[in-house]
């Protein structure tokens, strides 16, 4: 694998749809950030957010849709589709804003990126797979391509 770039994100409140035989809805309202690595960085442009689903109190399946902006002013669009699990004990830690070791849950994501054709056309090119970390108004995602 190779290291593509490390994203910052800002996220808002959480906002709680409703529970159903699915799981718990809700909504994680993406504000800003910034990324960076050794091909590109920029800014993590407000108006996205990461949609979940809580199947229990350990799992939580995520769906997230925003748009990052290029030094360049290239926009590309990013849907970051990933799992977070961890006993609930932790999951309760994270719930309340508690800053929680990311060795004590896994959290992995599969970003696709859609950029304009051109220069960071090299995105759509490559399967990426990334870690991530949960911070009470911050999520880091590093993303790797698969060589």
């Amino acid at each position: 694998m190779e290291f593509t770039l490390e994203l910052r994100v800002n996220i808002g409140p959480t906002l709680e749809i409703g529970t159903g035989s699915f799981g718990t809805r809700r909504t994680v309202p993406i504000t800003g950030g910034t990324f960076g690595g050794p091909r590109i960085s920029g800014q993590v442009l407000p108006g996205g957010a990461d949609w979940q689903v809580v199947e229990n109190e350990s799992l939580t399946f995520l769906d997230a849709r925003y748009v990052i902006e290029t030094d360049d002013k290239v926009r590309i669009e990013v849907r970051n589709q990933g799992i977070r699990y961890a006993e609930r004990e932790v999951m309760q830690r994270m719930a309340s804003g508690e800053q929680v070791s990311p060795d004590e849950y896994y959290f992995r994501t599969s970003p696709r990126f859609s950029p304009p054709e051109g220069k960071y056309g090299w995105l759509r090119q490559s399967i990426f797979i990334a870690s991530a970390e949960r911070y009470a108004d911050l999520v880091v995602v590093k993303v790797w391509r698969v060589l």
